[in-house]
């Protein structure tokens, strides 16, 4: 059996997390020794891990079959990575007390693309404004060679991974769960999606293990770990996206905030990371000022997207809307169209996804 193997053992007991794990190898040398330690080596392992520990940990010895658990990793499509893998990703490397043990679904390539990887993270619950500043950075992001980082929640994550997808880039989710699971269900679809294209689900924690409220804290060190930086969004002042920015912080990896409406309570945590020296980002271009871009040949023209209509009617109204959601009566009085000939354009602009109809009679590009 492999000495690669003998790390999953470690990385399945709850007891032993990266730092315990360090401490085990430099003892023992290797992780095989470490599982194979005689009664003799007991008070090593008693010394490391403390008494109550090495108890749990020896029934667990006990009852765990390494090839079992192998089996079941092939059986689910699930491979993994440990520290000293050449394919392990290097920036995460770099950070406090890796995940010796990293599982992955879908692509491994996607964690050793040659382009940099960006976090894109921020609230769950989100406004328009949001999803729309959301959708145009990421994209531009994509575009430009970036791979998206997030963490398959609802709101900003989903938006960041699926807006990537959509515009053939790639992305990778880091999951607070074994990856095997998909947390929260209503992103089931997305997950799938992220296997199916070219993407990665990660995770440090094993098969099966449902989420717990210590898991996230611990999975947003890995996306910022992951992440040249971390770009916020949107976010109330406890939004969790915040947890993110300041392991970014620690690791000396930049931030990056979307300034929102004054008025607006999910622009108070990207407003508290400008305060506190987070670059402040109105356009992709700001990120890759900092961070540069792939191949170095500077942001792809954002000018080539700005949606055109097919007439001149409907050029006036793509220009009514170029800024802001607009209401219904607003447009039939900035546009002077009667309303039956204005509900006929926009009926005909929506098909054409040149505009999106919203709640309460709105319209936005």
């Amino acid at each position: 059996m492999s000495e690669k193997l003998y790390w999953l053992p470690f990385s399945v007991f709850p007891g032993i997390g990266p730092a315990k794990f360090k401490k085990l190898l430099e003892e023992f040398k290797t992780a095989k020794n470490a599982w194979n330690a005689s009664s003799l080596a007991r008070p090593r392992l008693a010394k490391l891990l403390g008494e109550k520990l090495t108890e749990k940990f020896e029934d667990f010895r006990n009852k765990f079959s390494i090839a079992e658990y192998s089996k079941k990793l092939k059986n689910k499509n699930v491979w993994f990575l440990i520290l000293t893998d050449k394919d392990y990703p290097q920036d995460l490397l770099k950070i406090n007390n890796p995940p010796f043990v990293l599982y992955g679904r879908g692509s491994p390539s996607s964690l050793r693309s040659s382009g940099p990887s960006v976090a894109v993270v921020g609230a769950r619950r989100t406004t328009q404004y949001g999803r729309e500043v959301t959708k145009l950075l990421t994209t531009d992001l994509v575009l430009n060679g970036f791979t998206i980082v997030s963490g398959l929640a609802l709101g900003v994550d989903a938006i960041s991974h699926m807006t990537a997808l959509e515009n053939g880039g790639k992305t990778i989710a880091v999951l607070g769960c074994g990856v095997d699971c998909c947390t929260p269900f209503e992103n089931r679809k997305l997950y799938d999606r992220i296997l199916q294209g070219q993407g990665a689900i990660i995770s440090e924690l094993p098969l099966g293990e449902p989420p717990s409220r210590g898991s996230f804290p611990a999975r947003n060190r890995i996306i910022a770990g992951l992440s040249l930086g971390v770009l916020v969004t949107e976010g109330a002042e406890d939004s969790g996206s915040l947890i993110t920015a300041e392991f970014a912080r620690k690791f000396n990896r930049k931030i990056f905030a979307v300034p929102g409406p004054i008025t607006s309570s999910m622009s108070k945590g990207p407003y508290g990371l400008i305060r506190k020296g987070a670059k402040l980002v109105t356009t992709a271009q700001d990120v890759i000022n900092e961070l540069g871009t792939p191949n170095g040949s500077g942001i792809k023209n954002q000018e080539l997207r700005i949606k055109k209509g097919d007439t001149e009617e409907e050029n006036v109204i793509l220009k009514l809307l170029e800024n802001e959601a607009v209401h219904f009566d607003e447009i039939v009085k900035r546009s002077k169209f009667s309303s039956s000939k204005l509900g006929s354009l926009l009926s005909m602009m929506e098909i054409k996804g040149l505009i999106k109809s919203l709640d309460g009679g709105m319209f936005s590009i």
